[in-house]
């Protein structure tokens, strides 16, 4: 079986690529980093260090890569694959698309077998998002011939993998907990399953789950910490003052997901305590620079902070600790994030309450503007 990766990066490698492997995948990366792609090719293999006290190392062997940027290499990749996944930012899957879209033409020219494309990004229906991409790029006759043979199923996936430094640049270091979700529904019947995946026919609670405590627990240590002029998440996360506005971001998130899903309290509760310890592993060395980049993305209305805040408002919840990190994320001014620079920006020309509410998508005078005003002021 062969398995065609887009994005040969830390993610790519040490999670989704070493599961990938681990369930008896040839896997192809698929990158336009050239250097990188080169090194795969000449290797063939690669290390996986867990970042915990075992420091045990896991072996990738049999891997190859091809040139992104290689239109008629990434046609017949896809064409060739058994599998196809992705983890190079939800902003970049329509750069990916015209390549898939070409292999899927090839497919159907060679009735090839049903394929699953699986977007493993952090956003809600990352995959439905890619298979409008490349639908995009086929005729109306094609796309209906497409939707028998090939499915985009969406995920849920949860690795730390932090900013890291190897003198090997295929070596890569992981946290020991990682959780890949899979929407069962959206696949073909007697599909193989994927060893260390969970499947479930409803994705929604899942993704939500993680995106507001994972993600939103994470960014919150990121502001804080960058606040108060910590270097790292594990630095950060020593301060009581930032663990305590962490806990209560996720406390807040926490009872709302309860509220919408049902997910057992103390379940949940220890879920949240699992999160805070991963912050806290001393093996790992996250920096919050790198956690609080794109702080324009992350204040979106879909994303880990407004719209958690903006639907336990709705349920009449509590949120305060939440538009505490979004005033946070309007002081992240890191010269060397492109996002950053720009907010900070829209906030010198247009003003606090206007810039976020450009952001957000809400309005000037919303309730929750007004709160995470206040919180500005008074950091």
């Amino acid at each position: 079986m062969k398995a065609l990766h887009f994005g040969a990066g830390n993610i790519g490698r040490g999670f989704i690529g070493l599961l990938l492997s681990q369930s008896g995948y040839e896997v192809v990366f698929s990158d336009v980093n050239e250097s990188l792609m080169q090194t795969i090719q000449q290797r063939g293999s690669y290390t996986v260090t867990i970042a915990d006290e075992s420091g045990k190392q896991i072996p990738v062997e049999g891997v190859n890569a091809i040139d992104g940027r290689d239109p008629a290499a990434v046609a017949e990749a896809v064409a060739s694959a058994d599998m196809v996944t992705t983890a190079v930012g939800v902003n970049i899957l329509k750069h990916i698309a015209p390549g898939i879209a070409a292999g899927l033409k090839l497919r159907m020219e060679r009735g090839a077998a049903p394929l699953h494309v699986i977007a493993c990004e952090n956003a809600i229906g990352a995959s439905t998002q890619l298979r409008e991409h490349v639908m995009g790029h086929l005729s109306l006759e094609e796309q209906q011939k497409a939707a028998s043979f090939a499915a985009f199923p969406d995920s849920a996936v949860d690795r730390i993998v932090p900013l890291q430094h190897h003198e090997d640049p295929l070596a890569v270091t992981v946290e020991p907990f990682y959780e890949w979700v899979i929407n069962r529904s959206q696949m073909f019947s007697g599909s193989q399953e994927i060893q260390g995946v969970h499947y479930v026919d409803d994705l929604i609670p899942y993704i939500e789950r993680k995106l507001f405590t994972v993600n939103t627990g994470h960014c919150s240590a990121a502001y804080a910490g960058y606040r108060k002029g910590y270097s790292t998440i594990q630095e950060a996360m020593k301060d009581e003052e930032v663990a305590g506005l962490v806990t209560g971001a996720l406390q807040e998130t926490g009872s709302m997901l309860v509220r919408a899903y049902g997910f057992d309290p103390a379940e949940h509760e220890n879920y949240i305590r699992t999160i805070m310890d991963r912050f806290r592993n001393p093996y790992l060395s996250d920096e919050v620079v790198r956690v609080g980049r794109s702080p324009i993305r992350k204040l979106s209305p879909d994303d880990r902070l407004v719209r958690p805040a903006l639907r336990a408002w709705e349920q009449g919840g509590a949120f305060e600790h939440l538009t505490e990190v979004m005033a946070l994320a309007l002081k992240f001014d890191f010269a060397e994030d492109p996002e950053a620079v720009k907010l900070q920006g829209m906030i010198a020309d247009q003003g606090v309450r206007q810039a976020f509410a450009e952001v957000s998508g809400l309005d000037p005078d919303h309730m929750l503007t007004e709160k995470v005003l206040k919180a500005y002021n008074h950091q």
